[in-house]
């Protein structure tokens, strides 16, 4: 895929991006819908790097998750934006529920659940993560495309959506048209990476097109 300049950023629809880098994630710590921890001194820099890649996109938007980690990521991309806007904060694009996982060293639950946290990574048409009171990916594929959806059929944009690196990353490539086997071939999100979407028309049919996908090269 070819690298983007800002002018193109501005013709594109829907914007993703994952939290800043944790304290837990540098743990190696499951976080999921309700754990949570403070984003690292040095994710402060890269929101700035990020807010100032897309500083110029006229966003109509932007949609958070209500988890800390991303209203502070919502909060400081929107301090870089040339024409700062509206945060809606929603509960549906919180990360996916890891139930009893949460707050746990992922190292140590890979020895309880090795196999439902390999289909977790790389096939989820296997997950099942009723074993430790996980949501269904169905579930989070779901609320998060309706957010989108609505943010689509409600205006123009562009739109710039704040959300978490399992849910998210399952969602994108469910909007762009991949099935459940194939939503983590490319791997997952990076932190304060870019993802891009553009609409079909009519505006809410999918697939979307996929323009950019995970693209961190401005952090660097």
């Amino acid at each position: 895929m070819e690298t983007m300049t800002v002018e193109d950023y501005g013709k594109m629809d829907l914007y993703f991006t994952r939290h800043g880098k944790t304290e837990w994630n540098k743990e190696l710590r499951f976080q999921g819908m309700t754990g949570d921890s403070p984003l690292l001194p040095s994710s402060y820099e890269e929101i700035k790097k990020l807010g100032n890649e897309i500083k110029h996109v006229p966003f109509k938007k932007i949609y958070s998750s209500t988890s800390l980690r991303a209203r502070t990521t919502a909060q400081g991309l929107n301090d870089e934006l040339l024409q700062p806007v509206e945060i809606v904060y929603t509960d549906d694009l919180r990360e996916l529920g890891l139930g009893r996982l949460e707050g746990q060293l992922i190292m140590e639950m890979r020895e309880q659940y090795e196999e439902q946290l390999e289909n977790m990574r790389y096939n989820l048409a296997h997950y099942e993560p009723q074993v430790f009171e996980g949501e269904r990916i169905e579930s989070a594929i779901a609320r998060i495309s309706s957010v989108v959806k609505k943010a689509v059929t409600d205006g123009e944009g562009p739109y710039l959506f704040v959300g978490h690196g399992a849910s998210l990353t399952a969602a994108i490539q469910h909007l762009s048209g991949k099935h459940l086997a194939e939503l983590r071939e490319m791997g997952g999100l990076n932190n304060n990476s870019l993802t891009i979407l553009k609409t079909r028309e009519p505006e809410n049919q999918l697939p979307f097109e996929m323009i950019l996908w995970n693209d961190d090269s401005f952090l660097r």
